[in-house]
């Protein structure tokens, strides 16, 4: 007869956990992003990011938004064709392009924003106010996410 570990609970492992109820929620938002835009998720991100902190080029997307830049490359060219955003060749730099959200790129991301709140805001109704706000405090401590003035400045 096997033996079984009977102390260790995966459903109170913090890893499990905090990937399953990502996992949970990122799919239920996908939805919305997937089926009114056709947007993957690297592609929501890259229009998030641009539609909150302005133009960048795909390096500084990659630091802000913790994404590998060959994952940046295929969503800034997904989002190119879809014509949500467009290049410019840096003068100063022509190996460097900056990034910047058209007119329809920014009717999008105040589309999905405005989506995102909402759906935050359902998360959110299943705690107290203080309880959000230690979840929200203790998930930003454990993904070392930096205020949004150090990383406008980094």
């Amino acid at each position: 007869m096997p033996q079984y570990d009977t102390e260790f609970d995966l459903r109170e492992f913090l890893p499990y956990l905090l990937n399953q109820a990502a996992a949970a929620t990122s799919v239920e938002f996908r939805e919305i992003y997937k089926n009114r835009y056709g947007m993957l998720r690297t592609e929501w991100r890259v229009l998030f990011h641009l539609g909150r902190y302005g133009s960048m080029t795909a390096k500084s997307l990659c630091d802000l938004a913790a994404l590998h830049k060959t994952k940046v490359s295929r969503a800034v060219a997904a989002l190119e064709r879809k014509r949500f955003l467009v290049r410019e060749v840096l003068e100063h730099d022509r190996r460097h392009e900056q990034l910047k959200l058209t007119p329809a790129g920014r009717a999008a991301f105040n589309d999905l924003n405005t989506e995102a709140r909402a759906f935050d805001a359902q998360i959110a109704a299943r705690f107290t106010p203080k309880e959000t706000k230690v979840l929200r405090d203790c998930l930003i401590a454990l993904a070392k996410l930096p205020d949004d003035e150090a990383a406008l400045d980094g």
